[in-house]
């Protein structure tokens, strides 16, 4: 079994910055691709950013240029740097990842956090 736990979140102001990680936990064999999706209140969940197992990343165009994407694999930790915020940026922020396990290291499981809220204030 895989866990995903995202910390970071909180109450900040317009303009201000956050760090959000996403640390994977478990019988993990491989991550595969990571990333982070939002849900805004009454909205669908959206992507933010995603990253591959190497350094290709894709962000929303909302995002580019004020939010950044890593991971460090030595860790299983994925991050989100989020500056310049707005808010619109106002959401829960849910960490996602494929993930294969020991028991099944050639099959990919598609795994969830349990989001953590991002509040920015005007």
């Amino acid at each position: 079994q895989v866990q995903l736990v995202e910390s970071g979140g909180g109450l900040v102001q317009a303009g201000g910055s956050l760090r959000l990680s996403c640390a994977a936990s478990g019988s993990i064999f491989s991550i595969r691709s990571m990333g982070w999706y939002r849900q805004a209140p009454g909205k669908q969940r959206e992507l933010v950013a995603a990253i591959s197992s190497g350094v290709s990343t894709n962000s929303a165009d909302s995002v580019k240029g004020r939010f950044t994407i890593s991971r460090d694999n030595a860790r299983n930790t994925l991050y989100l740097q989020m500056n310049s915020l707005k808010p619109e940026d106002t959401a829960v922020y849910y960490c996602n990842a494929l993930v294969s396990t020991l028991v099944a290291p050639t099959r990919y499981l598609e795994v969830w956090g349990q989001g953590t809220l991002v509040t920015v204030s005007s």
